[in-house]
């Protein structure tokens, strides 16, 4: 008899709820999160929440150490500036390759308005899935599905280690944005690469500024 799987909207549920958790800045470095803990907090079995943890493994989200629990992925600033290296390139890349639509340009547009709403509020989970919806919408464009898959576990990680610097570029991020789109609008791409290599290492140089700042 096979083991009856865990139901996948509760899976999904405890995922969402755990990541937004993350990204909200709550748990430091130190933290330990159980699945008995979360459980508790949560209300929910352990199973849905070890496979969430398991999935927020598989984007390097956390580390799950045996018999401890798990705990926030730690990364040094060369893995952070290798980081952006990489992103930038693909990024860049993404644009160029972009099957342009009115269909993209408008969902871009939207995307860049939510989150001017987002921003407004000061919601910063959903602002962060906005952003990451945006350049996800870019990567969706180009048609290739390994480089769709590569972008979304580098923004994951991204964004892990930005949830606590969320003030250095958030209300520059949609003005560049607001730009890539216009830019793309006129099916001029070449321009829209220029600026989104602009963006993202703009993003890179006051990111690690200021953490090399705070590690004096």
């Amino acid at each position: 008899m096979r083991k009856l799987r865990i139901p996948e909207n509760l899976t999904t549920m405890a995922y969402r709820a755990i990541k937004n958790y993350i990204l909200e800045g709550n748990p430091d470095e130190n933290t330990r999160l159980t699945e008995e803990s979360l459980s508790k907090q949560l209300g929910i079995s352990k199973s849905p929440i070890r496979e969430a943890l398991t999935r927020l493994e598989s984007e390097r989200l956390i580390q799950i150490e045996p018999r401890r629990g798990a705990f926030l992925r730690k990364f040094s600033l060369q893995e952070i500036g290798d980081l952006y290296e990489v992103r930038e390139a693909l990024e860049v890349y993404a644009v160029g390759r972009a099957k342009l639509t009115p269909e993209l340009i408008a969902a871009l547009r939207q995307s860049v308005e939510r989150s001017r709403q987002h921003l407004e509020v000061n919601d910063k989970p959903r602002y962060i899935e906005e952003d990451v919806n945006f350049h996800a919408a870019l990567a969706e464009a180009t048609g290739n599905a390994l480089l769709e898959e590569i972008l979304a576990n580098i923004q994951h990680q991204v964004w892990l280690f930005r949830r606590k610097t969320y003030d250095l570029s958030r209300s520059k991020a949609i003005v560049s944005h607001a730009a890539i789109v216009e830019a793309l609008a006129q099916a001029d791409q070449d321009k829209a690469q220029q600026l989104m290599r602009q963006h993202i290492s703009e993003v890179r140089q006051k990111l690690l500024s200021h953490l090399q700042a705070a590690t004096r």
